[in-house]
């Protein structure tokens, strides 16, 4: 049987979907914290089991006799490091013979803020003794696309990532690829970088955004503090905006860029190019 923890989550229902191309219902379990938010998985045939990252005692019993498992990476920054740890702990317990994490791109030397717990997290796992592979998924490339409507509205997409490159990739390429590796044989230890394919800045995806829309949006760049200002002011939260500043930042030095094209061999097809991703975001306005 394999695993998926935060099964109702955004990666998590998309790595099902795929699973459930190669496998049969009854092989995969979907991990939850609410088992009445997957009512439609059970439906499919797949085993539902509750499991709070936050909660040790029911972690281990919801991987009882899981082979294969896949720990997606917490949302919670700044508790993710613990939460993880009760994870891996857990799975050791319950005799998971293989565990896959979903990391961030270039892990080890990333310059993003939220690359720390990524690293412990790698660190941890390393130490348990359990056999692991990496999933070291760079940026999606919803992250800019969820703007444009206020792009739209404003008539400006605002960043601070400069003339960084961004090799970012849809969300459902990197659930087809965990599929795939869940699915597979794969030897311990291996680390997977995956990203785009393609590499854009963000002057570059105004100028899409542009064309397919046709309104001209330009790309209007800030300094870190004052975009951290900007999205404070547009009403997100204090950490969120200063976690989206940062990561602007770090993709201003490259940290968001990566041309091996792991991901695209990994699928055996390319990845969503960013003109079909507009396309999506568009139509969904």
């Amino acid at each position: 049987m394999i695993a998926i923890t935060g099964a109702t989550g955004q990666l998590g229902r998309l790595v099902i979907d795929h699973l459930l191309n190669r496998l049969r219902p009854d092989q995969v379990v979907a991990l939850v914290r609410d088992p009445v938010k997957a009512t439609d998985l059970a439906g499919l045939g797949i085993t539902v089991r509750q499991a709070d990252y936050d909660d040790p005692a029911t972690l281990e019993a919801a991987l009882s006799g899981v082979e294969k498992l896949l720990l997606i990476s917490s949302n919670e920054v700044g508790k993710r490091l613990s939460q993880h740890r009760n994870v891996i702990d857990a799975a050791k317990a319950a005799g998971v013979k293989f565990l896959t994490y979903t990391s961030v791109l270039h892990a080890d030397r990333s310059l993003l803020g939220l690359a720390d717990e990524h690293r412990q997290t790698e660190d941890y796992l390393s130490a348990s003794g359990l056999p692991f592979a990496l999933l070291r998924n760079g940026w999606y490339t919803e992250n800019y696309t969820a703007s444009i409507p206020s792009a739209l509205a404003h008539g400006a997409l605002v960043g601070g990532a400069g003339s960084g490159r961004i090799s970012s990739a849809a969300r459902a390429d990197y659930a087809e690829a965990a599929a795939v590796v869940l699915a597979s044989p794969v030897e311990p230890g291996q680390i997977f970088e995956l990203a785009g394919d393609e590499a854009y800045t963000l002057a570059g995806l105004a100028a899409e955004l542009s064309r397919q829309s046709g309104k001209e949006i330009p790309y209007r760049d800030l300094p870190e503090a004052d975009y951290r200002e900007f999205l404070l002011k547009a009403g997100l939260p204090e950490h969120f905006a200063a976690l989206l500043a940062d990561s602007d930042a770090a993709a201003s030095r490259g940290a968001l860029f990566d041309d091996d094209r792991q991901l695209g061999t990994l699928l055996g097809r390319p990845t969503t190019p960013l003109s079909e991703s507009v396309r999506l975001a568009l139509g969904s306005i």
